[in-house]
């Protein structure tokens, strides 16, 4: 290895490289174009500068003068880029290196200036770095490696053309390296078209993936999938976490209620401005805030400091997401716990995503409230506080407060002071008794019944919600023993459960009347009523296709017979006896004297419509004299003829030449202007 790189490593607290890191840095790789996959978290990033050192560093592992850019690293969001930027600062240190970026959000005049300086690796997003070349600001005729990082997130966020524009502005005999979770057809094609026998690199053991990471699926209900979020982030109490969402507006709704529990939270989204999002991942590197709410392409590639747990407040897209959003924790050897938010009826889904990304996840319910806190209450007693002997500047205190308060004082008021600290637990919703996928199946038979008449019908505005509120009240019964309500013209019907019915008359009394004064009769049997079924079908006429046009009408219908003859009636609501009632036609309006309304009205009246009818005269039309317009006696020969003008003919050519300028003189000079014959000048 390069000693100027050996150097930086041990410096760094290196003992061993990582299984990527070894492959790429292979001597007899050195200068090879390489496709490399490897899972997050596996030092990539050292690992490609590693396997660019022997490219672009001399035989002393020194750079020279800065000039122009000797390697270019391509990523796909800001925040990876920068971080980029930061490894491979002090990687190569202790070389003398001399780095820029390019990214989105940052004044282009200082970056132009930084490339103006000179710079021996610049890294960039494709945007802004395609801007730079457009503009003539960045020269990479001298670029002699080239990595494109996350490849597979550059283009599924639609930067191929970009891609493609900046491979074609650089050498063609210089090293490239594609760095991608997975090797898709798109990948495989960008890289035989701009790659030279690429040699295959894959560190990814699919029975091993994301060993280090725990998966727990956490069903819950949809209305408490924010505050099973707040019990896991208190169960776990992670030094720092990240909550994913999958839009900009719940990534807003998670950072007002989190922040409004107490919780120490920053938010990461696309809207934010480039110093917004830096402020917010330093927060999160300073302790000064513990969880990061974020969509998934603010989130990519970022790695933060003892991050150990990860919850998917939204189920991922694509297992590929899953893999990339869980890879944030479980970095270099640290364990760490991804957790899934799954609402019942998206148990499928998250199965599908688990199965194809090759993982197995817990599918355990959510933290209660009573578990939070027993959790809390281990971690209190387990506080190194209770072993460590207090300072001497603290003594009298000590004292002071164990002469005024008894032992069960001082454990209260701590424990109130350890709770007031954190947030409190919220209460679950227990989704193992919700029904939510209930299914209508048929209801069962009411079972022996005793039917009661009820004075009024449909005559009366009779209704069976009305109805069924008064007996149930009037007879102290639930509408559970009420079965059917049928209503007709004077009368309305109703039916008791069999063993209701003792209860339901002793309640109501010898009166046998609802609270309105409408009286009740028990009756032996069952009454007849008119059966109940859905009105034919007519084809033709009428909306919605049933029959039945304007009463009057007599137009014969398509399949015979007219309008007029099958009306339908009107069927209202538990209204059996509408086919009973006699229909009453509509006599027909009776049509004005005349060929049409109106045309046998006196001429010079005002008609209805505000018109007025001018009357016209006696004289027919074909004796209208003509009107002949009087021709003038000079003959048309006689007309002067237009003279063309003698002289020089139009300017031709440039206006502003000499010639024409003297032309335009002569035309204000009115000596020299034409005057027509038989006319004084």
């Amino acid at each position: 290895m390069i000693p100027t790189l050996q150097q930086a490593l041990e410096r760094r607290g290196y003992t061993s490289l990582t299984p990527v890191q070894e492959a790429v840095s292979d001597p007899e790789l050195a200068g090879a174009d390489l496709l490399v996959s490897a899972q997050t978290g596996s030092g990539k990033t050292v690992g490609f500068g590693l396997a660019i050192a022997p490219t672009i560093l001399n035989e002393d592992g020194q750079f020279e003068r800065a000039a122009s850019p000797l390697a270019l690293v391509i990523a796909p969001t800001r925040e990876l880029a920068l971080q980029v930027k930061r490894e491979l600062s002090w990687l190569y240190g202790d070389a003398g290196a001399v780095l820029a970026s390019c990214v989105g959000g940052m004044d282009m005049r200082d970056e132009r200036r930084a490339l103006e300086r000179g710079a021996h690796i610049v890294v960039a997003t494709p945007g802004r770095l395609r801007d730079h070349i457009t503009r003539g600001s960045i020269d990479l005729s001298g670029v002699a490696a080239v990595v494109l990082d996350e490849a597979d997130e550059m283009l599924d966020l639609g930067f191929r053309e970009d891609l493609e524009f900046i491979l074609e502005e650089t050498p063609e005999d210089r090293q490239t390296l594609l760095f991608s979770a997975t090797v898709s057809k798109p990948i495989a094609a960008l890289a035989q078209t701009y790659q030279n026998d690429a040699q295959r690199i894959s560190t990814i053991n699919k029975s091993e993936q994301h060993s280090d990471i725990s998966y727990f699926s956490h069903v819950v209900a949809p209305h408490d999938i924010e505050n099973a979020i707040i019990n896991v982030l208190r169960f776990h109490e992670a030094p720092n976490a990240i909550v994913f969402a999958n839009t900009r507006a719940a990534v807003n709704r998670l950072l007002t209620r989190l922040s409004n529990r107490g919780f120490q939270v920053v938010a990461l989204s696309g809207e934010l401005s480039q110093s917004e999002r830096a402020g917010a991942l330093q927060a999160m590197r300073d302790g000064r805030a513990r969880i990061c709410v974020a969509t998934d392409v603010a989130a990519r590639g970022i790695d933060l400091p003892n991050l150990d747990l990860v919850v998917h407040a939204d189920l991922p897209s694509s297992h590929e997401t899953l893999l990339h959003r869980s890879g944030r924790t479980g970095r270099a050897g640290r364990k760490g716990a991804s957790a899934l938010m799954v609402t019942p009826r998206s148990v499928r889904k998250a199965e599908r995503l688990l199965r194809d990304a090759k993982l197995s996840a817990e599918w355990v319910d959510a933290p209660s409230a009573d578990e939070v806190r027993g959790r809390d209450l281990e971690r209190m007693l387990s506080d190194t506080v209770w072993t460590e002997e207090a300072p001497e500047s603290q003594q009298e205190t000590l004292v002071k407060l164990v002469e005024s308060f008894s032992p069960e004082q001082l454990a209260a008021g701590y424990l109130r002071l350890w709770s007031a600290a954190r947030s409190a637990p919220e209460e679950l919703t227990d989704v193992a008794a919700m029904d939510t996928r209930k299914k209508k199946e048929d209801r069962a038979p009411f079972g022996p019944s005793v039917w009661f008449a009820i004075e009024g019908g449909r005559d009366a505005g009779a209704d069976p919600r009305r109805l069924l509120p008064m007996l149930c009240k009037a007879g102290g019964i639930d509408k559970t023993a009420i079965g059917a309500i049928r209503i007709v013209g004077d009368k309305s019907y109703a039916e008791i459960a069999e063993d209701k019915v003792e209860g339901f008359m002793a309640t109501l009394g010898g009166d046998m009347a609802l609270d309105d004064g409408s009286a009740l009769e028990r009756l032996n049997e069952a009454p007849n009523l008119p059966e109940r079924s859905k009105p034919p079908f007519r084809k033709g006429g009428g909306r919605g296709g049933f029959g039945g046009g304007k009463p009057g009408y007599k137009g014969e219908r398509k399949g015979g017979g007219d309008y007029s003859s099958d009306r339908k009636p009107y069927r209202g609501r538990d209204r059996d006896d509408a086919a009973d009632r006699p229909v009453k036609p509509r006599p027909a309006k009776p049509r004005p004297a005349g060929d049409k309304p109106g045309y046998d009205k006196p001429r010079g009246e005002r008609s209805e419509k505000g018109k007025f009818d001018k009357p016209r005269g006696d004289k027919p039309r074909g004796d209208k004299p003509k009107f002949d317009k009087p021709r003038a006696d000079k003959p048309r020969g006689d007309k002067p003829k237009f003279e063309k003008p003698k002289g020089p003919p139009p300017p031709k050519g440039k206006p502003n030449s000499k010639k024409n300028k003297a032309r335009r003189a002569d035309a204000t000079n009115t000596s020299k202007r034409f005057t027509p014959p038989g006319r004084k000048g």
